[in-house]
């Protein structure tokens, strides 16, 4: 009986927790501070002294990844760092399979690793923060094929709504070939209560729902929501007019995952880039309350293109 009463006490304590932090959350008498701070192989981004997110670039990963990429209003991490059936799904990510035969997206890292240089906070707040980034593609103990160069610009839009800029220059130092693969560019993996699986939302800028309705289809974003202890929290990823198969076909999951990965729809040679060519690809993250009619990501994503 004395563990079921601790047990209800930590339960309202929690709810009361959360409760107080929405009710913060809400009022908008002051503007967000953010900061950002380098540990090591990571920097931690803050918003009002509370984690947001972290950029992770250990020179052991397979590649750098954010995580956790925290909720505006709850709290709670929105992305999962690994999560069955497919444990290499590591939350916010960026990478590639069969890049020369190499894959640089999961297995072992003898497969290939994007491994960073050292990020550098380039604008630590409090209005934003910037981070960059350069990380060379390549098996352990080889000279790199691929080097890239990213730039990471992080808000606090309001109170209910985060936005993660993120953009990559890839720079081949030999001729590369990438063959057709889903395994590709840019990814999230939400945790199991926002999946469809469990009572989430999948949808894409035309409407469509769930993998079903969003799988192999071109549009120029995709948002997953769902509820964690009550409140209602989102994820979706933009796809830049800039970018070179803009709006991208999508590879969705009902168990989580979303990415718009064009390389699954390539031409039977794939993708080849010569050494001195460039392929520059920009995406926006909006970490928001509600679903993604209430946080209006429809028109988000029209106030973000017409800026690009």
């Amino acid at each position: 009986m004395k563990q079921i009463l601790l047990v209800l006490a930590l339960l309202v304590t929690s709810f009361a927790l959360l409760a107080s932090r929405a009710d913060a959350q809400t009022d908008p008498a002051q503007p967000a501070k953010m900061s950002a701070e380098r540990l090591d192989d990571r920097i931690i981004v803050r918003v009002d002294d509370q984690t947001f997110t972290v950029y992770r670039f250990g020179a052991g990963q397979k590649y750098p990844y954010f995580y956790p990429v925290n909720g505006p209003v709850s709290g709670l991490p929105l992305t999962t760092e690994s999560s069955l059936p497919y444990p290499h799904h590591r939350s916010l990510f960026f990478g590639c399979d069969k890049v020369n035969g190499g894959n640089y997206w999961q297995e072992g890292n003898e497969q290939g690793q994007i491994v960073s240089k050292g990020a550098v906070i380039a604008h630590p707040g409090p209005d934003y923060v910037e981070i960059t980034d350069e990380c060379e593609w390549r098996k352990p103990g080889e000279s790199p094929i691929m080097t890239d160069a990213r730039v990471i610009r992080i808000q606090a839009a309001t109170n209910k709504l985060r936005l993660i800029d993120f953009s990559v220059i890839l720079k081949p130092v030999v001729e590369i070939r990438i063959q057709r693969t889903n395994h590709s560019l840019f990814a999230a993996r939400v945790v199991p209560a926002l999946s469809v699986k469990q009572g989430g939302t999948l949808v894409n800028a035309s409407g469509n729902l769930a993998e079903k309705g969003t799988y192999g289809i071109a549009s120029p974003w995709c948002d997953y929501s769902g509820a964690q202890l009550g409140i209602r929290e989102g994820i979706a990823i933009f796809d830049s007019p800039q970018n070179r198969w803009f709006p991208s076909k999508w590879f969705t999951r009902d168990y989580g995952f979303f990415s718009p990965t064009p390389f699954e729809w390539l031409e039977q040679n794939g993708l080849q880039l010569k050494v001195g060519e460039q392929l520059e690809l920009k995406y926006r993250v909006a970490v928001h309350a509600g679903d993604a009619q209430e946080a209006g990501i429809a028109k988000l994503f029209e106030q973000w293109a017409e800026k690009k």
